[in-house]
């Protein structure tokens, strides 16, 4: 089943001058139509409490609401889909309990990570990190825009046909070359949710994308 997928996602984050809910009202209001809760640190009692109002900011808007692992929650809330940041999940068996409506994403870091998910189904692919990230800090070497361009090559030179968003450190001066090589999209949270107007910055994103 082929999903729609949005070509700038945005990511919510633990930050304490914003709250989830906050971001995502924020988000939406400024033209979101996909946004990402992504949330390591509640019970699932906290996690069900935001989800439900994010949800609900969602369904009024028109946005794609999309939660980071947790599947566990999947038919708990109005949730659209899960996207994984565990490189070694098993989307195939993931795919087989949410099913086919449910959009599943994926993380990775290598080339070599990005074929094995497309193998394996997954319906978009978050691929980096592009350039140094406080948001989700791994050891994995920088992208940059060389290592996407090698990347998407391999993907039209195998014909294959996965939707690859660059992420991780992504600033509003990297999108008209990083767009260049091939990429999707693009998903971001530091970048919006910390900058001085938030709405602007979304927006700023949003229309350089495109």
């Amino acid at each position: 089943m082929k999903k729609f997928i949005e070509k700038f996602q945005f990511i919510t984050h633990d930050i304490p001058t914003l709250t989830h809910v906050e971001q995502a009202q924020t988000a939406c209001s400024a033209g979101a139509k996909w946004l990402q809760y992504r949330c390591l640190t509640k019970d699932d009692a906290a996690l069900l409490e935001d989800i439900n109002q994010i949800a609900e900011i969602c369904d009024d808007w028109g946005a794609t609401l999309i939660v980071t692992d947790h599947v566990h929650l999947n038919g708990k809330a109005d949730i659209q889909g899960f996207h994984m940041e565990d490189m070694d999940a098993d989307f195939i068996k993931l795919r087989g309990e949410l099913g086919e409506a449910i959009t599943i994403g994926g993380s990775s870091n290598t080339l070599e990570g990005l074929l094995r998910l497309a193998a394996e189904g997954v319906d978009y692919a978050g691929f980096g990190p592009f350039s140094v990230t406080t948001t989700k800090p791994n050891q994995a070497a920088l992208l940059g825009v060389s290592g996407y361009a090698d990347a998407m090559q391999v993907l039209r030179d195998k014909e294959i046909n996965l939707p690859v968003l660059a992420v991780g450190g992504v600033q509003l001066e990297d999108i008209e070359d990083l767009m260049a090589t091939g990429v999707f999209g693009i998903a971001a949270s530091a970048a919006i949710n910390q900058a001085p107007d938030m709405e602007e910055a979304y927006i700023a994103f949003y229309n350089r994308i495109r």
